[in-house]
């Protein structure tokens, strides 16, 4: 390509030479030409350059400052980073061609065109000069940094004057959408979409649409858009507009805007209002999402508002009339109702037997068992349920509920059932200190003291005998009726071993046993499984003044036998007492014996005394 630029200065010194000769034929002053009247094109066909570059052909000086300016008057300055509009006059199939009226073409590279794929001959484009002159003297040009500059300048201008601007939704990313503004890449927060929460972002890539610049961040080179900030001015109008109108009672026509756990935010045309969850349905929910849904069209009713009415409580099942006012007057106490169970709670269950109709079975009233459990263990939710009425209160919307009440009362025939003396078998339900709860059957607890679970184990707890759920034989031994009270004996079931062991303990009996334990004021040996005894402390000396020790076996004489109180006292020490006494009965016999057939004097009688007492000394 020739440079055109020098092209430029032949035409220039061309019709400089042209215009001498003509004034020199004419006789003309030379003063009297000006610029305007010469002809470069001329100039620079007639110009020969390689005369002007070996000095064959000197130009004077007046002759350079015209060119000079000239060049000055009708080409660009390359030096100027500034933005320029020009004309595409040649595409090649990497480049294009952009003639900015410079003393050369520029050249842009098509990859900066890729959002104009129709770029044709003629258009007109901005370019910033990027490289002066390449190493092959060519003017290196630059659309997108025009592009960049000149975006710049239209979204601090659109900043600051406020003005809307179109842009472009590329994609998404993390917390809402990218948006080609003027070729600049904005930010649109979620946020700010729309004045209603946004759930497909999807919806919303491709589009053009209207955007206000709201935040520039120039360190950083980041703009932030909005679409809500356009429409937030006409809502705001219709918000005074539909606030200024509210009345309790009102019923106004919203759309679904918000579902959360307590409630549904309904948008009654730019002001939004609050559905509690328990004003949905007369009926108990357990999420919104069961009654309405998304986007959804319905009427609702105004219940309360603020001073400002800028918080609006609104009602959905109260454009309905009150199931209670449904209810049949039929309906009465002691009839059987069917329901759902809908509710439980530790102190009963919740049955709705109609819509927006419930009752109240409390645990007392599911089982005829005084010992009250949760209503866990009786009912499920969405368990089918027949009940009957115990107590209706419409005027207060109340009703209460009982199940056993459908099964009868096992105090009926109580007598028959569970007489006097009868034995049964029951399951251990519950402890208490004096004794344990046994139940027979539903509805049907007796209660067994401490002292009638065993004849001869000297019991502290009911634990140390039996556990919650064992089952126990028992004896009744009372029966009240009216107080609806049975007592139960389980030693009863056996006959008591105290009577067999009377004969065989009886004091003075001898028994041969072991020390099993050592206390305060004696020890305690057990003769067998039942029949434990107490030896004194005194008691425990044995022959040679000693005492028995723990583990020791030795003999014991039973000195004290009590059935009614269990009561068993033994001896050792009267082991050899009463063995001392004997010797002593047989040496006073003997000497008796002697004094009659002899007449022994007292020396005698003195010599067999010292004799027994040597003995008694273990002499």
């Amino acid at each position: 390509m020739a440079d055109k630029a020098n092209k430029e200065v032949a035409k220039e010194e061309a019709t400089t030479n042209e215009q001498e000769t003509a004034t020199a034929e004419v006789e003309q002053p030379k003063e009297e030409l000006s610029l305007k009247q010469r002809d470069p094109e001329k100039f620079l066909e007639e110009f020969n350059w390689h005369n002007y570059q070996e000095g064959i052909d000197p130009i004077d000086d007046g002759k350079l400052a015209d060119f000079e300016k000239l060049v000055t008057e009708n080409f660009v300055d390359t030096l100027d980073d500034e933005v320029v509009e020009g004309e595409v006059v040649f595409v090649t199939d990497r480049d294009a061609i952009i003639d900015i009226n410079a003393k050369s073409e520029g050249v842009v590279s098509l990859n900066e065109f890729r959002y104009n794929p129709d770029l044709k001959v003629g258009d007109k484009v901005e370019v910033l000069i990027d490289v002066r002159e390449d190493s092959t003297g060519q003017l290196i040009l630059s659309h997108r940094k025009a592009r960049t500059i000149k975006a710049w300048e239209r979204v601090n201008t659109a900043h600051d004057e406020a003005t809307i601007v179109n842009g472009f939704v590329k994609c998404r990313t993390k917390g809402g959408m990218i948006v080609d503004v003027f070729g600049i890449e904005a930010f649109l927060p979620g946020s700010q979409i729309d004045v209603k929460p946004i759930r497909d972002y999807d919806a919303y890539v491709g589009k053009t649409m209207e955007f206000k610049v709201v935040k520039i961040n120039h360190e950083f080179k980041n703009v932030v858009v909005s679409h809500k900030a356009l429409i937030e001015a006409d809502i705001e109008e219709q918000k005074k507009e539909i606030i200024g109108q509210l009345e309790k009672g009102q019923v106004l026509e919203g759309v679904v805007k918000n579902i959360t756990s307590y409630g549904v935010f309904v948008d009654l045309g730019g002001v939004d209002g609050l559905v509690h969850i328990t004003d949905l349905s007369w009926s108990r929910i357990n999420h919104p999402n069961e009654i309405v849904e998304l986007d959804q069209k319905l009427n609702v009713v105004i219940l309360d508002f603020d001073e400002d009415k800028t918080r609006i409580q609104l009602g959905l099942k109260q454009l309905n009339a009150h199931p209670w006012d449904a209810l049949g007057d039929e309906l009465k106490i002691g009839d059987r109702v069917k329901g759902k169970v809908v509710v439980i709670a530790d102190y009963g269950a919740f049955i709705e037997v109609a819509e927006g109709v419930e009752g109240l079975i409390h645990v007392s009233e599911m089982s005829w068992s005084t010992h009250l459990r949760s209503a866990q263990d009786f009912v499920n939710v969405g368990d089918e349920v027949e009940a009957e009425i115990l107590t209706l209160d419409r005027e207060d919307r109340k009703m209460s509920l009982g199940i056993k009440q459908l099964s009868q009362d096992p105090w009926t025939d109580i007598t028959s059932k569970y007489p006097v003396g009868s034995r049964h078998k029951g399951i251990v339900r519950n402890f208490t200190n004096f004794g344990v709860f046994v139940e027979l059957e539903e509805g049907i607890d007796g209660l067994i003291y401490i002292s009638d679970l065993s004849w001869t184990k000297k019991i502290k707890h009911p634990s140390e005998f039996t556990n919650i759920g064992d089952t126990l034989e028992v004896v009744v031994l009372e029966l009240d009726v009216e107080g609806r009270k049975l007592s139960l004996g389980h030693k009863q079931t056996e006959d008591n071993p105290w009577d067999k062991y009377e004969a065989e303990f009886k004091v003075g009996s001898k028994h041969t046993a072991k020390i099993d334990e050592i206390v305060d004021k004696g020890a305690v040996i057990n003769f067998n499984d039942d029949i434990s005894a107490f030896v004194p402390k005194r008691h425990l000396e044995k022959e040679d003044g000693t005492d028995v020790q723990k583990g020791e076996e030795a003999e014991f004489q039973i000195i004290e036998f009590n059935k009614e109180f269990k009561k068993v006292v033994a001896s050792h020490m009267a082991i050899h007492k009463e063995e001392e006494a004997k010797i002593v009965k047989a040496a006073a016999k003997k000497a008796e014996q002697q004094a009659d057939e002899s007449k022994p004097t007292l020396g005698d009688a003195n010599s067999a005394l010292q004799a027994l007492k040597d003995k008694m000394d273990g002499k």
